[in-house]
């Protein structure tokens, strides 16, 4: 499974990213699941690569200074290399955190993708699943099953899992998603980490 983790900008998908990796190397601990590792592929030149949420918490003034000698724009050398990463991974379980646009650069990084989980927040006048709609989209003309479709509201404060519906697709809440804060053992996030760990373990993923 090679996951996307997408969505507008502003929804805490970089936040998600780091605490459902710990989420899930947890559940595989407990488990005894030798063979699930989640592996992250960061897709987006902003300066927030999997080191940077570790590095928020010993000191966030040298994260962010690391955040702005790293930060760049796409290029076509970047979007090469990193598609070719995700064509390449054999991993179980892979994350791919991508930007926050639809855009060309973003297509052929999800190109050989396989799943998608879906993320926003309620930023503008628009409500956060019709933000969602043009992803849908994305993911359709790709070929990429949406295996989650996730509210991220900062203000809240409590989690609220829906479950998984009959289309497979597991939904909910999850509130003040901010660097620097521990959310693994929140309810969506664990939620979402045993939904993929089943998927990447079991046949259910095709």
């Amino acid at each position: 499974m090679k996951v996307i983790l997408a969505g507008p900008p502003r929804s805490g998908k970089s936040c998600l990213r780091e605490g459902l990796k710990q989420a899930i190397l947890e559940l595989v601990r407990e488990e005894g699941i030798d063979d699930v590792y989640p592996y992250v592929i960061t897709g987006c030149p902003d300066g927030e690569g999997s080191w940077f949420q570790a590095t928020v918490n010993l000191s966030p003034e040298a994260a962010t200074a690391a955040k702005a000698a790293y930060k760049s724009k796409f290029t076509p050398a970047f979007v090469q290399r990193i598609s070719m990463s995700v064509a390449a991974c054999t991993e179980p379980l892979t994350l791919v955190d991508i930007g926050g646009i639809p855009s060309d650069e973003n297509r052929a990084i999800c190109a050989a993708a396989t799943h998608a989980i879906l993320l926003a927040g309620n930023w503008g006048d628009e409500p956060w699943f019709q933000r969602l709609e043009v992803w849908r989209e994305f993911c359709h003309d790709l070929g990429l099953t949406v295996v989650a479709e996730i509210f991220s509201d900062y203000h809240g404060e409590k989690d609220q899992v829906e479950g998984v519906g009959s289309d497979r697709v597991l939904r909910g809440l999850v509130h003040y998603l901010e660097r620097g804060e521990s959310i693994a053992a929140r309810p969506m996030i664990r939620a979402l980490a045993e939904h993929l760990v089943r998927l990447a373990t079991t046949d259910e993923s095709a």
